[in-house]
C-alpha cells in the first residue's frame, strides 16, 4: 500500500530530527553506558518529542541506558495533561512513567537546587519562578529515589538561543542552558538532547504525529519576557533568516581577546 503523504512527510521530518538528536548527543557527550536518566514529562510537545525519541535509542544496544519518565502535577497552579493519554504514550515507547503531585507552600522555608548552588527562595518571588522550582525540586527528590544519575528536559534550540537574548538584555551576562550541566551538590547532570532542533520541527512533528495537546496551558505563558524575546527573535529573521544558526554559532565561537576587559581580570 503506498503511503500518503502526510505519512512521508512524517517519516522524512522523523530521520531529520533523529539525526540532529544523535547529534546532539553526540557532539556533547550525553549519554553513557550505564546511564539512568529521569525524563521530564510535562505533556508539552517537547517533553514528548524527548520521551519519544529517548525511548526509542533506549532500545538500541549501544550504549545501554535505562530511561523513566516523570510527571509533576502542582495541585495549587491551573494547568494540567491527561494522564492516561500520558500512560499510553509512554507505555507505546516503553518508558516508565511515574507521577508526582507537588504544591507551593511555603517559599521562605525553601531552599533550590539551582545550576550550581543552593540558594533561598523568597516568598515574593514570580509565580514562574515558585512553580519551575517545586517542579524541579520533584525531579531532583525523584532522581535520588530511583538512583538516577541524568535528568533530561525538553529544552531546544529556540529555547537556548531566547536565553542567551534574555540574558543579554536583562541580566547583562553572557550565559545560556547547556546541553551538558554537572550539578556541583549531587552526582547528577542535567542534559537537553533536543538542544539542536528548532521548536518549529517539533511543532510540525507534534501535528504529524498526532500528539495531544494539554486539556490545559499555564495561563502565564503568553505574557513572560520570554515571549517577547520570541517576537524579537521574529523580527530579527527579517535581517537575517538564518539568524538562530548564527547566534548558536556566536556561542561556539566566543573571541575572548576582542571582548572588554578590566586591568587585573584574567
Amino acid at each position: 500500500m503506498s503511503k500518503t503523504p502526510e505519512e512521508i512527510a512524517l517519516i522524512k521530518l522523523r530521520t531529520r530530527l533523529t539525526k540532529r538528536f544523535h547529534k546532539a548527543c553526540a557532539d556533547y557527550g550525553l549519554i553513557a553506558d550505564g546511564d539512568h536518566i529521569l525524563i521530564g514529562l510535562s505533556g508539552g510537545k517537547d517533553s514528548l518529542a524527548l520521551v519519544e525519541f529517548l525511548g526509542k535509542r533506549a532500545q538500541v544496544y549501544v550504549p545501554r541506558f535505562q530511561v523513566t519518565a516523570i510527571h509533576v502535577r502542582v495541585k495549587d497552579r491551573d494547568y494540567h495533561s491527561d494522564l492516561s493519554y500520558l500512560e499510553d504514550f509512554c507505555a507505546r515507547v516503553r518508558v516508565p512513567l511515574i507521577i508526582r503531585d507537588t504544591q507551593i507552600t511555603d517559599a521562605s522555608q525553601a531552599q533550590t537546587v539551582g545550576d550550581n548552588e543552593l540558594a533561598t527562595t523568597p516568598k515574593e518571588k514570580h509565580p514562574c519562578f515558585l512553580c519551575s522550582w517545586y517542579r524541579r525540586k520533584a525531579l531532583f527528590d525523584v532522581a535520588q529515589e530511583l538512583g538516577c544519575n541524568k535528568i533530561a528536559l525538553g529544552h531546544h534550540k529556540d529555547d537556548l538561543v531566547e536565553t542567551l537574548l534574555m540574558n543579554l538584555i536583562f541580566q547583562g551576562s553572557v550565559a545560556t542552558i547547556p546541553p551538558l550541566l554537572r550539578m556541583e551538590k549531587m552526582p547528577i547532570e542535567m542534559i537537553r538532547p533536543l538542544c539542536l532542533i528548532e521548536e518549529k520541527d517539533i511543532q510540525q512533528y507534534a501535528e504529524l504525529s498526532g500528539y495531544e495537546k494539554q486539556v490545559k496551558l499555564c495561563p502565564l505563558e503568553k505574557v513572560s519576557s520570554r515571549a517577547e524575546v520570541k517576537l524579537l527573535l521574529s523580527q530579527l529573521e527579517t535581517l537575517n533568516p538564518n539568524v538562530r544558526d548564527s547566534i548558536w554559532s556566536a556561542m561556539e565561537n566566543i573571541k575572548s581577546d576582542y571582548l572588554p576587559r578590566k586591568v587585573g581580570k584574567s
